[in-house]
């Protein structure tokens, strides 16, 4: 089959094992059946309330059931679902919201003061939706959630009377290393291809070759059942979430919404859970220090792989984990929202991969920044690029979409900007972004966006914001200040300044006061030296 839609394979899974998992919160169970029902009602809902051909529904909601129930009723409707970083600040909100033209927003309801503050200046917005929780109701210029996914739709399976097509869009936000947040625009037929064509190659099953055997398939063993630690307002939990739906599975997020290590490790023995998805360290320290603690605590015999994706982790911290889920496998894969596929590794118990050695994907390549393919054991560094399924480019941007989809030898590539060389045995060494951007648990910080934010200060004069080493993080965010000399600058008092401008992750963890940032006469600074300075202000060793 040559053209994929993820709400006709997800409908056939529904119709086939109705009364089976599909979500899971907690005591919260949605069966397929439901799921399919709800979104069902939540598509027609919106398709009722006016939305266009081309709309774009917005999720900004924390991790729960309603989150992959919005973007199944976007798939059902024929338009495009796009995450939302539940962190953001109002700026950065009415930046996504504007730029992705949202027609819907659909929201937890203590996010309801924020938006009320931004309404009126989102006048493409034609329904908010909220979703209501303990002492925060819907409010009154908002539809409720609940009442709506109740309400039976019209017809079954709901479509839109434009109908669905493999070209309909989902827009995955990214910060990217370019400053504000851009929509990378996935055709569904590549991503549903991409991300394994309903198969998945680790455990033996084949890709798909027709809608109805997704359904047919489901007469063997039980699909799997993984937890998606990670938020699902990011790439490799909603990819994650994908690849398992795809199978007939079903996935389970935390009851809080507070990473724990502890409540992970009681709902993995409670459902006796597949697999675990996470984004490296900030996950994987604390699970580890938690069985460490406690060892023997927890039944891990059902885990049969835990995988992580866009931050690099070590292999000593695999090493750990191993060594307590003993039927486990780590996957660690490579890549990125705009390239899927750049590389992967597999680690078992004895058998652990160096941190940033990866197996090369089979559409990947090293190229120098002349086009030139960087041959094994050269030591010669290139960009690492990827080529067959691939986005569209980024949404109303066709200069970044350019410099990231490249035409070179002809073939049209992503390369999104992380620089590798491939070893002698084909594999690849990961060296890092060649831009500034900082990745401190799973997020991207871009260090302007920071600096500015830190300038408008009353008493800096000058600002740099660096990547600092974190054993837990990855990065933590120093900032590297020149003050006026009006007044003692403070870690608590700046990060509170940026807080109020910028999402809380983007505030600074480590300050570092200087006399000068010494910039060049044509004004740019040598981040590699402002780092240095930090890193011996601050006594870390790299």
């Amino acid at each position: 089959m040559s053209a994929w839609m993820f709400a006709d394979v997800w409908e056939a899974i529904a119709a086939k094992q109705p009364g089976r998992p599909a979500l899971i919160q907690g005591e919260r169970v949605i069966t397929w059946g439901q799921f399919d029902a709800r979104a069902d009602a939540l598509a027609a809902h919106m398709v009722a309330a006016g939305i266009t051909h081309d709309a774009k529904v917005a999720a900004y909601l924390y991790n729960g059931p309603e989150y992959m129930e919005v973007y199944y009723a976007a798939f059902k409707a024929g338009v495009s679902p796009i995450n939302t970083n539940y962190r953001y600040g109002g700026e950065e909100l009415v930046y996504l919201f504007d730029n992705a033209d949202a027609q819907v927003v659909v929201f937890h309801a203590q996010f309801a003061d924020m938006l009320d503050g931004l309404r009126h200046r989102l006048p493409s917005v034609k329904r908010y939706i909220a979703v209501a929780e303990p002492g925060h109701p819907v409010p009154d210029w908002a539809d409720d959630y609940d009442a709506i996914v109740a309400t039976p739709a019209p017809s079954r399976p709901f479509k839109a009377p434009w109908g669905r097509s493999p070209q309909d869009l989902l827009l995955l936000y990214t910060g990217g290393t370019t400053g504000m947040p851009k929509g990378v625009m996935w055709r569904q037929d590549d991503l549903f291809n991409v991300i394994g064509a309903g198969g998945q190659a680790a455990q033996g099953v084949p890709p798909l070759e027709s809608v109805q055997e997704a359904a047919d398939r489901l007469d063997g063993p039980r699909p799997p059942l993984n937890i998606v630690c990670c938020p699902l307002m990011h790439g490799t939990g909603q990819f994650s979430a994908f690849i398992t739906f795809n199978l007939g599975g079903a996935i389970a997020v935390l009851p809080s919404r507070q990473f724990s290590a502890i409540e992970l490790w009681n709902e993995v023995e409670r459902l006796q859970a597949d697999g675990v998805v996470i984004v490296g360290l900030a996950f994987s320290t604390p699970m580890l220090e938690a069985l460490d603690a406690s060892p023997g605590r927890w039944d891990l015999s059902s885990v049969k792989s835990m995988s992580s994706s866009g931050s690099m982790w070590s292999q000593e911290n695999k090493r750990g984990l191993l060594r307590h889920a003993t039927n486990a496998m780590i996957m660690d894969s490579f890549g990125s929202s705009e390239a899927v596929g750049l590389g992967a590794s597999a680690s078992a118990p004895g058998a652990e991969v160096k941190t940033a050695d990866f197996m090369l994907g089979p559409n990947c390549v090293v190229f120098t920044e002349d086009g030139q393919r960087v041959q094994p054991g050269s030591n010669e560094r290139g960009l690492v690029a990827v080529t067959g399924f691939l986005p569209q480019g980024y949404y109303k941007d066709p200069e970044k979409s350019a410099k990231t989809f490249q035409i070179i030898e002809g073939q049209r590539w992503s390369v999104p900007g992380d620089w590798a060389m491939v070893n002698a045995d084909g594999t690849l060494k990961l060296l890092g972004r060649g831009s500034q951007c900082i990745n401190t648990g799973g997020e991207k910080v871009f260090p302007e966006e920071v600096e500015e934010a830190l300038k408008t200060h009353p008493h800096v004069r000058d600002a740099v914001v660096v990547g600092i080493p974190d054993p837990r993080f990855g990065e933590r965010i120093c900032a590297v200040v020149e003050a006026d000399g009006a007044a003692e600058l403070s870690l608590p008092d700046l990060s509170a300044h940026v807080r109020e401008q910028l999402a809380a992750y983007k505030a600074p963890r480590e300050l570092v006061v200087v006399e000068t940032i010494g910039r060049a006469p044509n004004g740019k600074v040598d981040y590699k030296a402002i780092k240095e300075r930090a890193l011996k202000a601050l006594g870390v060793s790299v």
